[in-house]
């Protein structure tokens, strides 16, 4: 009878184990470069379908390039991925060996648990590799929470004391006006640069004044339509700071590194984007530029011309609220 509790016990522990799995997904590495390095990925936004684009991004980093991929997401009770919980973060442990973090989050608000991983990933100094609105990641927590200094309505929280930049707002008309990077002079040498050519992103430019201490890499054209050969927009608009200036005189930042210091005395090697919609992925251009960034946050060679051929199918859905493909398991993309 003892054997027979102890069978049954042993399989129900089986069976929470492989359920506990299904709320995350990794991919494990072929060989290369990327050799012995953990890359976590923390999908959660609830527009620009990182659900989608950073499992692709994870793919092609393990099997291009050698990196083990872990993806982790916002999920519901029954494990089913869902955007708009945004309490949600599946197998945070994963962060603790993670070396370095790719992050496409908005408005997250974690437990305890979650956010004391993330923050002790930070102190540890790992790089970290921002898309899109990770300018404004976490919102929500109590005032009375030690992470309530993430929350973007306090001072700009995350986006602003780590990344530089937090949400300030669209440049360009949102899904009307695309934007086509053009590279920073001075800026053409830099490893991150190596092979990019021609990043685009259907999603527009958001207005960003990084600050002095950042390195900017692109500035983004906005276009007057949705496709890369689109012409430049033409018309004046006022900043944040109520300057009026031309559109694209300057054009405003969407890629820039900066170092962000610990109070540990540990330093964050951060590559921010405000691209990397799902859809910007279509784009070799923008897919190589994230590629080289976690090569070069980790002070690996950044190659020549990194492969990031898609692997498998990849028909992104296009951003917007409520566009989250409903019934998807993590399981369902391995």
């Amino acid at each position: 009878m003892k054997s027979l509790t102890a069978l049954l016990a042993a399989s129900f522990l089986g069976f929470a184990a492989t359920a506990a799995e299904n709320t995350w997904v990794t991919y494990d590495a072929k060989p290369g470069p990327g050799k012995g390095k953990h890359l976590v990925f923390l999908t959660g936004d609830e527009e620009y379908r990182s659900e989608e684009g950073l499992p692709q991004l994870a793919k092609i980093l393990s099997q291009r390039h050698g990196f083990k991929c872990t993806v982790l997401f916002s999920v519901d009770d029954e494990g089913f991925i869902n955007p708009d919980k945004g309490g949600s973060l599946s197998n945070p442990a994963a962060l603790d060996s993670a070396d370095a973090i790719v992050m496409l989050l908005r408005f997250r608000r974690w437990d305890e648990g979650a956010s004391k991983r993330f923050e002790a990933a930070l102190d540890r100094g790992v790089p970290i590799i921002a898309l899109r609105t990770s300018t404004h990641a976490f919102n929500g927590y109590p005032k009375d929470s030690p992470f309530a200094k993430w929350n973007f309505n306090n001072g700009g929280g995350f986006g602003r004391q780590v990344l530089g930049e937090t949400w300030v707002t669209h440049w360009g008309r949102h899904k009307v006006e695309a934007c086509l990077a053009v590279t920073e002079p001075g800026a053409e040498h830099h490893p991150i640069l190596r092979g990019v050519k021609d990043a685009f992103a259907d999603s527009d430019v958001y207005e960003a004044h990084p600050p002095a201490d950042a390195r900017i890499l692109l500035r983004g054209k906005v276009l007057k339509g949705m496709k890369p050969e689109d012409p430049p927009a033409d018309y004046k608009k006022k900043t944040v700071k109520g300057v009026e200036q031309p559109v694209n005189d300057p054009a405003m930042p969407v890629a820039w590194t900066r170092d962000h210091a610990r109070e540990n005395g540990k330093v964050n090697k951060v590559f921010c984007t405000t691209m990397g919609a799902a859809t910007d992925l279509l784009s070799e251009g923008t897919r190589r530029l994230v590629v080289n960034a976690v090569f070069w946050g980790l002070g690996l060679e950044v190659p020549a011309k990194a492969n990031v051929e898609i692997v498998g199918e990849f028909k992104p859905t296009m951003y917007g609220f409520k566009t989250y493909k409903k019934g998807v398991k993590p399981s369902d993309l391995r």
